[in-house]
């Protein structure tokens, strides 16, 4: 048998392997595979599911009225999704996970000031999903609300471990039984409530429905750090356009159904929602065998969505690692030690922040917005303006090369573009001393995002990395 046709073999073999052999190097075009519809499915599917209605109810319980809730939740996924599906393309274009280009402006060592803050920002989104996910899976099982959190946590570690593939094949399985459950709950409001006060009940302020548009376009924003982890694989040459379509319309369609559940469950139970979100929704069910297929449903959109943060912040902390190692590679050992790390911190945080932890979690979501809102704006305007997707993906793991440890001028205009968003914010962790220009709004991602690509813009003119006129790749 020649060399090229072993290799053809191993290639053909790789690609129908379930478990995940790479983790943050650069994936050759032997193995690229896959269609934009991929994308489609698994951020629709990975979106129905618990947290985004409880994410899509705070409008309402704290103080907006539905219709207005969910125009201004519509508007905020219309922008933020957008801004995601720019980060999706990069990576089929670059072959690589999304934060380890980050390396590009940042430079190799600089690249740890995003990288650490993801890595919180992951964990924080894993803790709450197995907040959620394990009380469900405790009333599927019978058994104590701790129990089911690590039960479920154990679950998560698994298919994280398998990676990419086994992620995929979850959100086409996650998008039927979001459906399914989905359509259920619809109906089953429409006929047991009388849903015309809801609806006329409506009560405009521009503080309300900014608060609406903060809430879903952060929650899309927070995707932007991992996005590209799960199209990477495509081909180098896929198009665009679809790849954008099939991301925007399966994170706006999930996500925004999800939140419009919320409002509507939220306007109908009022104070018997917040605390007990699990409990209102699987209430819903006619009977106690569908009490428990909600459960089901509940836990199986979980594992969806928190297997994407547990992938993604193992991916950020092998990144982090791999730095200061000037190496790409990882052993199996390792990824399953690293997954098993996040994984573990994240329930031991569920386990100790159960009953306040998910209002706590809506403000610290809110506030970290303002670290990644910079990040995104430097990262699509070097990308699509700068560079123009070329890389020196050798460099990426090179601390005296092209990208160097230490980039200074992308550090200094990340940390200029955090600065000027903090007098605009008005968060319980963080009260700017501007907001009243804005009658108490806070529109500080906005601002913060338009400055930030400015000042990057500008700052390339000192841009020490070289002008590329083609990509350089590894040998395959």
């Amino acid at each position: 048998m020649s060399a090229e046709s072993s290799a053809a073999d191993y290639r053909g073999a790789d690609k129908q392997r379930l478990s995940e052999t790479r983790s943050i190097d650069y994936i050759p075009a032997s193995e690229r595979h896959g269609h934009p519809f991929s994308q489609f499915t698994l951020w629709f599917g990975g979106n129905l599911q618990i947290t985004a209605i409880v994410t899509g109810a705070l409008a309402v319980v704290l103080g907006g009225d539905v219709v207005w809730s969910i125009i201004g939740l519509l508007v905020g996924q219309i922008v933020g999704a957008a801004i995601m599906s720019l980060h999706a393309i990069q990576g089929p274009r670059l072959g690589l996970p999304q934060m380890i280009t980050s390396r590009m402006q940042f430079g190799v060592f600089g690249a740890v000031i995003p990288l650490a803050l993801v890595c919180i920002m992951y964990v924080g989104f894993s803790a709450s999903g197995t907040v959620l996910a394990g009380q469900a899976l405790a009333k599927l099982i019978n058994t104590s609300n701790a129990t089911g959190m690590m039960l479920f946590s154990a679950i998560i570690v698994v298919i994280a471990v398998l990676g990419y593939r086994v992620i995929h094949k979850l959100g086409k399985v996650a998008s039927v039984i979001g459906i399914l459950a989905f359509v259920y709950l619809f109906i089953t409001l429409l006929t047991t409530h009388d849903l015309a006060a809801v609806w006329q009940n409506q009560h405009f302020t521009i503080a309300n429905f900014l608060l609406a548009v903060s809430l879903s376009s952060s929650w899309q924003i927070a995707f932007c750090p991992y996005v590209s982890d799960y199209s990477r694989y495509l081909p180098a040459n896929v198009s665009a356009k679809k790849l954008f379509s099939s991301v925007f319309f399966g994170t706006v369609l999930g996500t925004q159904a999800s939140m419009t559940l919320g409002v509507i469950v939220a306007a109908i139970a009022g104070t018997a929602f917040s605390g007990n979100e699990v409990g209102y929704i699987v209430g819903l069910g006619s009977s106690a065998t569908m009490a428990m297929v909600i459960y089901f449903a509940i836990c199986f959109g979980k594992i969806t969505f928190t297997t994407l943060n547990a992938y993604g912040s193992f991916m950020s902390l092998t990144t982090i690692v791999s730095g200061f190692r000037a190496k790409t590679s990882l052993s199996r050992g390792g990824r399953i030690l690293f997954v098993v790390l996040m994984v573990a911190v994240s329930c031991i945080i569920a386990l100790l922040s159960e009953p306040a932890f998910l209002k706590s979690f809506t403000h610290f979501l809110l506030f970290l917005l303002a670290f990644f809102v910079p990040w995104s704006a430097i990262s699509l305007t070097d990308f699509y303006l700068v560079t123009k997707g070329r890389v020196d993906v050798p460099a990426l793991s090179q601390p005296n090369g092209r990208y160097g440890r230490w980039n200074g001028i992308g550090i200094v205009v990340y940390f200029c573009g955090v600065l000027v968003q903090l007098p605009f914010i008005d968060n319980p962790l963080h009260h700017g001393s501007l907001t009243w220009i804005f009658a108490g709004n806070d529109v500080s991602w906005i601002i913060g995002w338009l400055v930030t690509a400015l000042l990057w813009l500008l700052a390339s003119k000192w841009d020490r990395r070289g002008k590329l006129t083609q990509s350089i790749y590894p040998n395959e």
